[in-house]
């Protein structure tokens, strides 16, 4: 499959078989996020697979139930990721005051793509998931209350191969050359 084709056909699953991943292939995920690109080179972020069923279990039950449990779907993935954004390099911080961007949340977007795009390419299904109860999602992994977990990943083989149809806006109003036109 080539590139087109794999971005074409990523879907977010939220339905997923009981399969479990391979370790290998939840790395290979994980290391295409870290080949990623991130401002002056800064990588902030901090990956934490979870694929054991008994952490996989608290972490459906309490991070994602409650005000959370649209999400709960999350309980038939064979494993998450959670993505957790460190501290930034100075030059980074700068640009940030005199931009008034956080590319802490761009360098994370770019790495979660790059997680989805590779497991797809495995076959793997994805959601990435920013709603979910942070508190307790921190304690059932243990990390420190200063860090800000920014996204978590369900990951999995889909039950079934049937999506709906994408329907994208019209090209002509989101796509322009040389002006916002």
């Amino acid at each position: 499959m080539n590139f087109m084709e794999l971005a074409g056909s990523r879907r977010s699953v939220r339905d997923f078989s009981a399969r479990k991943i391979a370790r290998k292939d939840l790395d290979a995920s994980v290391d295409a996020a870290r080949l990623s690109p991130s401002a002056c080179n800064s990588q902030p972020w901090r990956f934490v697979i979870i694929d054991d069923d008994g952490i996989l279990e608290i972490i459906s039950k309490e991070a994602f139930s409650g005000l959370h449990k649209m999400n709960s779907f999350v309980r038939s993935a064979p494993a998450l990721i959670a993505i957790i954004s460190e501290s930034k390099k100075i030059v980074p911080k700068l640009g940030e005051f005199f931009q008034r961007t956080d590319y802490r949340l761009i360098d994370t977007g770019i790495a979660c793509q790059q997680i989805v795009l590779a497991a797809g390419s495995l076959g793997i299904g994805s959601c990435i998931l920013g709603w979910f109860n942070e508190k307790e999602l921190k304690k059932a992994l243990c990390v420190p209350r200063e860090k800000k977990i920014e996204l978590v990943i369900a990951l999995g083989y889909p039950r079934t191969n049937e999506f709906m149809e994408r329907r994208l806006k019209d090209r002509t109003s989101t796509v322009s050359y040389n002006g916002y036109i």
